[in-house]
């Protein structure tokens, strides 16, 4: 359990109306406990359908295409080996085997262990669940390896290889994983019940599963009476506990999008369409409340906002297929943050990883479910936007099982962008800013993201980390300077705080201290501001500066500003860093290279980085004295994760002085030209 210090720190945060809320809440639990075993009884059809409307089919189908279409396109060029990859996954799954974060083809057990922590091999206790603290390992585990599993994303895999194969296997397998499901997971018992967002995409997942192999026949009556049951105590379960006050997050977006598809679907179920009609409220309002005007979220986390497009994206679509189409605010929203996206993948393969990222996604439709690359081929077709297209390149499997042959048509018509030209651009409400040059998918472009934005969203900013003023950098397309990514939540708390530190990110640290203060996992206290004093954007690149007050608090206050400037056509960064300040102070400067780069001494000061597609030099600012790590444990430095639970050792180097009053200290980027042998090396190697 948490300590008395974080719940009167959580407390801060609170409105009156929402403490109130909360226990009003307690007291709801401590009634619900009374009456478990009585709602984990499967009730009678009657009871949760409307009069004889279980003879209705489904309020919506979620594709159109026929079983075993996929045996007569498997061998159409544009789609590649989609056909043999989906099949061979569907295999591994049929056999209870996931990747589960840095597990790999894990067995999880026949049958499947469902209340279990897979990695640790720790088993969760089966007890009421309001009362599991799902942040305390040592009691159950690390929640995020036991609820991806339940997330039953899987059971899509298994769908989609039954509608393209018409193997019969596949649906047994999703009604045989479904079963033991159900089974070991009563109502209101254990982990699987302790979050409404992990109900709201299990939720989407049933929906898609269960309507891929719709007249399979591996559906039994007996179990859909189950399935319908608990589909409706799901649903139940999410309604009456929405998150409210200070935890409204992705969360409530999860939550609702999940009751409206699965009420839309369950269109028979008793209650359903007042389910429905309150959860499109509730995503209408959120789709504007949490992202900015310019497609940004407010969570100010990369990952978090491509989880909750894809959210948005289905809902939106599953309106539209049961002819209660979502307003054009609606629509007009989710395109800024397609757009948002697309900008930012335009400097290379990967988008920088700025916030918090656990690799949560919503539908398996794909080879990878976390390429971004496949949604924005589900924008263009959407949309009708040709940059959409370009930014999504090649044939994206999501739009085929998401819009059907339709979205496939649209996506062909949309004629290719003729404008390959990456430009600066600035995206002020969210903060962030990008100095850029050289043409889209060529290997001379640059690209500079600029972080200028708040910590995150209000009130506790849980998933944003103190990074103001740290910039990324991609050259060649391929990460140069990095933000480390995020690795873990629960398990390793050093680690938590290490990589939302401010020493593990492009940016100045004072003092040894970070730019805002922790108070907790997901809670942060004295905040740091951020804002941009002057954006000039140039047909090379252009100038951005910006400042922040994280440093202000100290009993001499401190106050960073920060210019980047960028000249494309000669190759060069400029990073001016001043330092306003009255007395004396330790101030440290990081720089953190991708796992791929190189990093060597070449003279007093300079440093030459081997990208492998091309070098960057760079020459710190002579008052700096400059240290290397790479995977150092002790102090924790020079570490990226690019996935939950993973991480690789990767270069940082690290500038220090001491200052007294106003200091200026500029470093200075050379960016080499591209070297084509080494990309076709490269492209051997992936071959």
């Amino acid at each position: 359990m948490q300590t008395l210090g974080w719940y009167y720190k959580r407390l801060r945060f609170m409105s009156l109306e929402e403490i109130a809320w909360r226990i009003s809440s307690s007291i709801r639990d401590c009634a619900d406990r009374f009456l478990i075993d009585r709602r984990q009884q499967t009730r009678k059809l009657s009871e949760i359908l409307n009069g004889d409307s279980r003879k209705e089919g489904p309020g919506f189908r979620v594709s159109a295409l026929l079983i075993a279409f996929g045996k007569n396109k498997k061998d159409e060029k544009e789609e590649g080996q989609w056909y043999e990859s989906l099949l061979a996954r569907a295999e591994q799954i049929a056999e209870h085997r996931l990747d589960l974060f840095d597990l790999k083809n894990k067995h999880l057990g026949n049958p499947i262990i469902w209340n279990r922590d897979h990695k640790r091999g720790q088993d969760t206790p089966m007890v009421f669940s309001p009362a599991l603290d799902y942040r305390d390992v040592r009691e159950a585990g690390d929640c995020k390896f036991v609820w991806e599993p339940n997330r039953l994303h899987q059971l899509v895999v298994l769908g989609r290889a039954y509608r393209a194969s018409g193997d019969i296997r596949f649906a047994h397998a999703v009604a045989e994983q479904l079963d033991s499901w159900l089974q070991q997971n009563p109502f209101g018992m254990g982990m699987n019940w302790r979050s409404g967002l992990e109900l709201g995409i299990r939720l989407i997942n049933w929906v898609w599963a269960l309507d891929l192999i719709e007249g399979s026949g591996a559906i039994d009556d007996e179990l859909r009476h189950r399935i319908l049951d608990s589909v409706s105590r799901h649903i139940w379960e999410i309604d009456r506990k929405y998150s409210r006050g200070s935890s409204v997050n992705n969360h409530l977006i999860g939550e609702a999008a999940g009751v409206f598809v699965a009420a839309s679907y369950f269109g028979n179920l008793k209650n359903a369409s007042k389910w429905r009609d309150r959860s499109r409220e509730i995503l209408c309002r959120e789709i504007l409340n949490q992202t900015f005007p310019d497609g940004g979220t407010l969570e100010q986390a990369i990952g978090y906002h491509f989880f909750v497009l894809q959210f948005f994206v289905i809902a939106g679509v599953t309106a539209r297929k049961t002819g209660q189409d979502m307003p054009e605010s609606y629509w007009s929203r989710l395109e800024k943050m397609f757009e948002f996206l697309g900008i930012l993948s335009e400097g290379g393969d990967n988008l920088p990883l700025f916030g918090d990222c656990d690799d949560g996604y919503v539908l398996d439709l794909g080879h990878d479910p976390h390429d971004i690359r496949q949604w924005l081929a589900v924008g263009a077709a959407l949309y009708n936007r040709a940059d959409f297209k370009a930014w999504a390149g090649e044939y994206a499997e999501p739009v085929e099982w998401l819009l059907g042959e339709p979205g496939c048509q649209s996506l062909k018509t949309i004629p290719e962008s003729q404008n390959k030209t990456i430009t600066s651009r600035a995206f002020k409400d969210s903060g962030y800013y990008l100095l850029q040059h050289g043409e889209f998918d060529t290997p001379d472009r640059i690209s500079v993201v600029f972080d200028c934005g708040p910590l995150g969203m209000e009130p506790l900013a849980g998933h944003g980390h103190a990074d103001a003023l740290s910039f990324t950098l991609r050259a060649f397309g391929r990460d140069v300077l990095v933000d480390p990514g995020t690795y873990d939540y629960f398990s390793y708390q050093k680690w938590r705080k290490y990589f939302r530190g401010t020493a593990a990110h492009n940016t100045v640290i004072i003092d040894r201290e970070n730019q805002s203060e922790m108070l907790g996992l997901f809670l942060w206290g004295r905040r740091a501001k951020a804002r941009c004093l002057s954006w000039e954007p140039t047909d090379v690149g252009g100038k951005v500066t910006g400042e922040h007050d994280g440093y202000a608090y100290m009993k001499d206050p401190v106050i960073h500003k920060r210019m980047l400037e960028l000249n494309g056509q000669n190759r060069k960064l400029i990073v001016r860093d001043e330092i306003n300040a009255g007395a004396k102070h330790k101030v440290e400067l990081y720089f953190h290279f991708a796992e791929h780069c190189v990093v060597n001494p070449a003279g007093k000061n300079r440093y030459l980085v081997d990208i492998g597609s091309g070098t960057v030099t760079i020459e710190f600012d002579r008052c700096l004295r400059v240290e290397s790590f790479n995977g150092s444990e002790d102090p924790i430095c020079g570490w990226v994760s690019r996935c939950y639970h993973r991480k690789e050792p990767g270069a940082t180097l690290v500038g220090r002085c001491t200052c007294e009053g106003n200091t200026s200290l500029v470093c200075r980027f050379e960016i080499g030209e591209f070297k084509q042998a080494a990309k076709q090396i490269k492209d051997e190697e992936e071959q």
